[in-house]
């Protein structure tokens, strides 16, 4: 299902919103992996479940007509979730900026969003053509 492109406006709620669900996705993933395991195993759970989260995502937004290119939306994506996590977590709830110290827990998944999604629009980009 394609569907049809209503202007910049439009491209750009669209891409934002994509980015939100997949932090809110991530929030909740990891908010049920630290009410039911150790923060060790949760923050395991996250580094597996964002990639796929944003993977799916990304083919889902990626078969729209008017989609960013794969390298834009991977940049707006992780910016929107370093935002959310910087603003609205650390600041707001955490009250404190010692996510952004762990690897696995932070940058990991970072990493993981970005080539999810470049590669996901990659490879979608690459069947349309052909």
């Amino acid at each position: 299902m394609e569907i049809e492109e209503k202007g910049p406006v439009a491209n750009i709620v669209a891409v934002v919103v994509f980015g939100l669900v997949g932090w809110g996705f991530c929030g909740a993933t990891m908010g049920v992996a630290v009410a039911t395991t150790d923060l060790g195993h949760a923050l395991i759970i996250h580094d597996i479940a964002a990639p796929v989260i944003f993977a799916v995502l990304s083919f889902v937004y990626f078969r729209r007509n008017g989609a960013y290119s794969p390298l834009r939306t991977a940049t707006t994506f992780l910016a929107i979730v370093i935002a959310m996590d910087f603003f609205l977590v650390a600041l707001l709830i955490e009250r404190s900026f010692a996510m952004f110290e762990s690897f696995i827990g932070t940058w990991f998944p970072f990493a993981l969003i970005f080539l999810s999604t470049w590669l996901t629009g990659i490879a979608l980009r690459g069947t349309s053509r052909r």
